[in-house]
C-alpha cells in the first residue's frame, strides 16, 4: 500500500477489540517512533497493555472505548513550535500504524492524564496521546469542506497542488474543524492556521498531509 493510499484508508477510531498487538508490529512501530524522535528532539512513546489512561470519567464527544495501548507525545516545554512539531511527527506514527493494520484516534480531552504512564522530565509536557490498537471497525469518512474552501486552488493548477490539498483534507483535526488554509505562489506554499481548538497540532498534521501528497521535490514552504 503506497502513502496515498494509506492516508485515504485511515480514519479515526474510538472502540477497540480486545486483541494484543503482535511483537513484530509493536518493533515496527518503535522503530518509527524512534527515527521521528531521532529527527525532531521530541521523547514519543509507545505504551502497550497499558489501559490506565482511558480509565476516566468522562462521559462526551469523543470517548475511547476498549484501549489499552496508545502513544504518548512529549516535548520539551519551551520548544517552540511544539504543538505544530507533535502534530507532524505524531501524524507520521499514525500512518505507520495505519500501513501496520492497526487502527488510531487522536486524544486531546478524553483521556486520564494522571494514568498516562509515560515518562516526562521536568522540562517537558505531556501535549496529548494516540490510541492505538485494533478498532471494532474501521472508522467512517468525515464530512470535508472542498479544496475551493481551505485553499487558492484553481483549475489549471498542477497536479501536485491538488494532490497536496487533497490529501490535506485527509487530515484528522480537532473536531473536524478544518480550520486552516493553503496559498500556493508558484512553487511556494504556505498554509496559515486559523483560531480553534488545538489549531497548531492540526496544523503539524495537515502539513505532513500535504507534502506526502504533494511531494516535497515539487516545492517549498514558505
Amino acid at each position: 500500500m503506497n502513502i496515498i493510499d494509506v492516508m485515504k484508508s485511515r480514519h479515526s477510531v474510538r472502540s477497540y477489540l480486545d486483541r494484543e498487538i503482535e511483537p513484530e508490529k509493536v518493533d515496527a512501530l518503535q522503530k518509527e517512533i524512534d527515527e521521528c524522535n531521532k529527527e525532531s528532539g521530541l521523547s514519543i512513546q509507545l505504551l502497550v497493555n497499558e489501559p490506565k489512561a482511558f480509565k476516566t470519567s468522562i462521559m462526551n464527544y469523543g470517548k475511547i472505548k476498549n484501549a489499552k495501548n496508545y502513544i504518548a507525545l512529549v516535548g520539551k516545554k519551551n520548544e517552540k513550535d511544539l504543538d505544530e512539531k507533535v502534530g507532524y511527527f505524531g501524524e507520521r506514527v499514525v500512518l505507520k500504524a495505519q500501513e501496520l493494520g492497526l487502527n488510531t484516534c487522536w486524544v486531546a480531552l478524553t483521556y486520564n492524564k494522571g494514568g498516562v504512564q509515560a515518562k516526562v522530565a521536568d522540562d517537558e509536557k505531556l501535549v496529548c496521546v494516540i490510541s492505538l490498537g485494533y478498532g471494532e471497525t474501521q472508522g467512517v469518512v468525515r464530512k470535508s469542506k472542498t479544496p475551493e474552501k481551505v485553499s487558492n486552488i484553481q483549475e489549471g493548477d498542477p497536479e501536485w497542488f491538488k494532490t497536496g490539498v487533497e490529501m490535506a483534507l485527509l487530515a484528522p483535526t480537532a473536531i473536524n474543524q478544518q480550520q486552516f488554509y493553503i496559498e500556493r505562489e508558484e512553487n511556494k506554499v504556505s498554509i496559515e492556521s486559523k483560531i480553534g481548538f488545538y489549531a497548531k497540532i492540526d496544523l503539524g498534521i495537515v502539513k505532513l498531509h500535504f507534502e506526502l501528497g504533494a511531494g516535497k521535490d515539487n516545492f517549498e514552504w514558505k
